[in-house]
């Protein structure tokens, strides 16, 4: 594509949304179309970039939404619904990093999937997508070893295991025919017994501004392997999604994941 990428956030005045809009203002490969945040926000009317001549105003539906290439959403459940209306009624790609998605919004995800090209992450960190292809090949080629899951985040986090250990767990539940459902281990308290054989067991650590951390040991007689990631600065998952965005433009309708973009950028 030559001309600029045609592109929308959806929870523009969120964390994630207000990261991305930071790195479009020096981005050339990015034309932003469309900044949606939720009704009532502070921001609804509100210029985008107080210092440009375009004056782009954040919006809080799709009504008044120009021709798109493709949308990075990190919104809630509810603004998801909307944005996949709008990009299944007009063919637009679609980059969603919302959490917390229940069963109706999941067959909405998968359906849209048939008609659109969907690249869904829990975390945007290209750094995150080759652990959790590290993991894989590791999960498979040490079929006995023990897994253990370790992710640590700022005290203001709302849930736990974060998204991205949940990801590295299904991840490594399925190199090994199985799915997380069956093997996960969440809390250890007491007299647990011993260790049931093929579990994989996550641990959780909250305090301070801890950006995201990740650590998937893997444990054998005599022996332990670690494969770990630390994020330091909040702007590598805006980069990340920036990235799938560009390169989810032009493919054909699926679902696709981070480690695809890897695999052939």
């Amino acid at each position: 594509m030559t001309r600029p990428v045609r592109l929308a956030i959806n929870g523009a005045s969120g964390r994630m949304g207000k990261a991305i809009l930071d790195l479009l203002e020096t981005d050339a490969r990015f034309e932003l179309a469309h900044a949606v945040v939720a009704p009532g926000s502070k921001q609804d009317g509100e210029p985008v970039f107080a210092h440009s001549s375009k004056g782009m105003r954040y919006a809080h539906d799709w009504n008044d939404a120009p021709a798109l290439d493709v949308v990075i959403d990190f919104s809630s459940p509810m603004a998801l619904h909307a944005a996949l209306d709008h990009c299944t009624s007009r063919g637009v790609a679609l980059v969603s990093g919302t959490t917390g998605i229940d069963a109706v919004l999941e067959v909405r995800m998968a359906e849209a999937g048939k008609n659109i090209a969907l690249l869904r992450a829990a975390n945007f960190s290209i750094g995150v997508a080759v652990l959790t292809r590290l993991l894989r090949e590791a999960a498979a080629a040490l079929p006995n070893w023990d897994i253990e899951i370790v992710e640590a985040h700022h005290g203001r986090k709302q849930d736990a295991p974060s998204g991205t250990a949940l990801a590295l767990g299904h991840a490594a539940a399925q190199s090994r025919r199985a799915t997380l459902d069956a093997m996960a281990v969440y809390s250890r308290e007491g007299q647990t017994g011993a260790r049931v054989d093929g579990s994989i067991g996550f641990a959780v650590v909250r305090g301070g501004d801890i950006v995201g951390e990740h650590t998937a040991m893997l444990i054998g007689q005599g022996e332990r392997l670690e494969l770990a990631h630390r994020a330091t600065d909040r702007s590598i998952f805006a980069r990340g999604a920036l990235q799938a965005a560009q390169w989810l433009v032009g493919r054909a309708a699926g679902q696709w994941q981070l480690e695809d973009v890897i695999a052939t950028s």
